[in-house]
């Protein structure tokens, strides 16, 4: 009898044992999915971005130079009328205008244009100089402002790697300031940029945008 006992109690320990141990190498509850957006302010509001999965090479060079302020200071230095507004330019923090848009960050990224991404309203573009690979700059961009074909003709040239879910208005704002013959600002317009995080319907409710899938 007390034999008997004494294997039930150690199989009873056993058990306890193992039951432990399952629970301590039990997978933890990730939460929910979160999204990296980018906030890009300026004197006339804030625009909220989001950035393709498609283009990883952008999106990654994009947010890391947001979360390290590389853009914080930097002007839109070139408005053309129904086209587009550029900026990023590390040149433009600078008081001599004529060297804006020439500057960066002393990289390029590799193309990464995509047939289904188009610049239509409110695309966000990658700028380049002419070089045949079609390599963008490390750092400066452009935000389409036109509501028409104008910009049809950069599709397949130029890299698409963002739309703006929020507040596209504020560039029609920005094309009101007077600027000169070459397209730069009369008054600077500065920008500050912020990552955030946000769930998908987080991104739905906020900005009635729906996650391409």
């Amino acid at each position: 009898m007390k034999r008997a006992c004494f294997l039930g109690v150690l199989l009873c320990s056993i058990v306890f044992i193992h039951s432990c141990k399952k629970k301590d190498t039990a997978t933890p509850d990730p939460g929910p999915t979160t999204y990296e957006l980018v906030e890009l302010t300026t004197k006339f509001g804030t625009m909220t971005i989001w950035l393709y999965e498609e283009t990883p090479l952008h999106k990654a060079n994009f947010l890391k130079l947001s979360k390290n302020g590389f853009y914080d200071g930097t002007t839109f230095h070139r408005l053309v009328s129904q086209f587009v507004a550029q900026g990023g330019d590390p040149n433009s923090k600078d008081n001599d205008p004529t060297n804006d848009g020439f500057g960066g960050p002393g990289y390029t990224i590799p193309a990464e244009i995509k047939s289904d991404l188009h610049h239509v309203r409110g695309a966000i573009g990658a700028a380049r100089d002419n070089n045949p690979a079609k390599e963008s700059n490390g750092s400066q961009f452009y935000i389409v402002v036109a509501s028409n074909s104008n910009t049809a003709g950069l599709d397949g040239n130029y890299t698409v790697f963002g739309y703006v879910i929020d507040n596209i208005e504020a560039t029609d704002q920005m094309m009101a300031v007077p600027y000169d013959k070459n397209g730069r600002p009369l008054t600077d317009i500065p920008m500050t940029m912020k990552v955030i995080s946000k769930t998908k319907e987080a991104i739905k409710a906020d900005y009635g945008y729906d996650i391409p899938q």
